[in-house]
């Protein structure tokens, strides 16, 4: 970086798998980031250390949220609704499960609700940057992310819809972003593969859509740090392990990016 002198950047949904990866590496490196997370549960805070540094908050409750981000220079958002299986299914059997949400916890009170709130508190608060980690399907309707369950609620559960209109809340907010729309998320290591550029949902129809959750941190991270990251919204996935090189230059990365949202 540029200037010595380190950011303090405030990690939510800083419990989930992708979050506490985030987390995890501003922490790594003090003399960059003073880090931050927010959790929901106090429970959530000591599955990551207990640090004072994380903070219990509701994203829902726009109030609650407000003391984890003042003073900070950077936000990622990395909450999301979390698709929970349907009991009784038995995978030997074949066959899909279903999928349902806790009641108020869906798509619309946490992806559209709960980023709203977050992206009001950040421009409230004078925040310079947001990065905000989505996912691909946005522009396809018939997406499975948008049609995990089937009930009543079927219209609050359109989750990758939701998590579109959150990104166009926040290009349109006047802070500058970054927006990551992530493939299918492995548990692998990262920095071992090339990293892809998509958009409108391209590479859903390639055999490359899918991108171990570090190699996603990792870019919601250098995205702090440079500027051709700012204004740019794109699909991110990668190459299998072994296939091209694997991707170390992130300026270079984020200066191939083009499209805005």
């Amino acid at each position: 970086m540029a200037d010595s002198s380190p950011i303090t950047v405030l990690v939510t949904g800083a419990g989930g798998r992708t979050g506490k990866l985030v987390y995890k590496k501003l922490k790594e490196n003090p003399n960059q980031y003073v880090a931050r997370g927010l959790v929901r549960t106090e429970e959530s805070k000591q599955k990551i250390g207990g640090a004072d540094d994380v903070f219990v908050g509701d994203i829902r409750d726009a109030e609650s949220i407000v003391p984890a981000i003042q003073g900070i220079d950077s936000l990622i958002i990395l909450t999301s609704a979390v698709p929970l299986i349907k009991p009784g299914f038995d995978p030997t059997k074949g066959g899909r499960p279903e999928f349902y949400f806790d009641d108020g916890a869906y798509p619309e009170q946490v992806d559209w609700i709960g980023q709203k709130n977050q992206i009001d508190a950040a421009k409230s608060a004078g925040v310079k940057h947001i990065v905000l980690v989505g996912s691909m399907g946005g522009t396809n309707p018939n997406h499975p992310l948008n049609s995990l369950a089937y009930d009543s609620f079927q219209s609050r559960m359109r989750e990758s819809v939701w998590k579109r209109k959150a990104e166009q809340y926040l290009a349109d907010s006047g802070v500058p972003y970054t927006i990551i729309r992530a493939g299918g998320l492995l548990d692998k290591d990262g920095g071992l593969r090339e990293l892809l550029i998509g958009k409108d949902d391209d590479l859903l129809q390639t055999d490359t859509k899918t991108i171990p959750r570090a190699d996603v941190a990792e870019v919601s991270i250098q995205a702090l740090n440079i500027e051709e990251a700012k204004l740019k919204a794109f699909d991110l996935a990668s190459r299998a392990e072994g296939v091209g090189a694997p991707t170390k230059d992130f300026k270079s990365f984020f200066s191939q990016i083009t499209s805005q949202f």
